[in-house]
């Protein structure tokens, strides 16, 4: 998650002046503080996240000691596949998210049999996403969304009209997901290649391989 500083500046010969930094990296939010309180010139620092939660120095401290091993800056891939001759459906999810100071990736895959569309496909794929994210515990926070899906993105962005009945009500359990979750989704277009992850995994479920790994990632 990104952070900004909004604080009062008061230079040796200036009035008080309200100034806020850009957008940088969380983890560099405590140097950032501490290069400000250094110079004697910074005060009444307000510490603000991309969910618009602000907090004082003071206050973030105790948030970041109780959110220390809290899951943060998830990254969401997902992917769906429909055979024709068998009408069956296969799913992939891949998640990507911080705690601590260590990454963890759980990738999941299952077999659909009650679909009718490979894009119908890559709605259920997104939605059990959804569900992962809250099996995770992630919630009121950005969570990058990506897929080679241009349609199921676009439409729940909002960009493009849906006129199908079914993905429609795909489209409102997933505004409603999201809702419930708190978080703030941002939608990201990927090529096939770089979905190759999720697409795998929505292969081996069409194949029967059944795959729900959760683990640490060793760097």
């Amino acid at each position: 998650m990104k952070m900004k500083v909004k604080f009062v500046y008061k230079g040796p010969k200036t009035a008080h002046v309200q100034m806020e930094s850009e957008w940088i990296e969380e983890k560099a939010v405590d140097i950032l503080l501490a290069d400000m309180q250094k110079t004697g010139r910074c005060s009444e620092m307000i510490i603000v996240d991309e969910m618009d939660r602000e907090w004082t120095r003071k206050e973030y401290e105790k948030l970041k000691q109780k959110n220390e091993l809290a899951p943060r800056n998830p990254k969401l891939y997902f992917d769906g596949g429909f055979d024709l001759q068998t009408r069956v459906s296969g799913i992939g999810v891949v998640i990507y998210y911080e705690k601590g100071d260590e990454r963890y990736r759980y990738r999941f895959n299952a077999k659909l049999d009650e679909l009718e569309s490979n894009n119908e496909a890559e709605y259920a794929a997104l939605y059990n996403g959804l569900l992962l994210l809250e099996e995770i515990d992630i919630h009121h926070m950005p969570c990058v969304i990506r897929g080679d899906s241009q349609g199921v993105l676009m439409q729940l962005a909002g960009e493009w009209p849906c006129y199908e009945p079914a993905l429609n009500r795909w489209l409102d359990r997933m505004e409603a997901k999201i809702q419930e979750l708190g978080i703030k989704p941002s939608y990201e277009v990927i090529s096939r290649k770089e979905n190759k992850e999720a697409d795998k995994l929505a292969s081996q479920a069409l194949a029967n391989t059944i795959v729900q790994s959760h683990a640490k990632i060793d760097e």
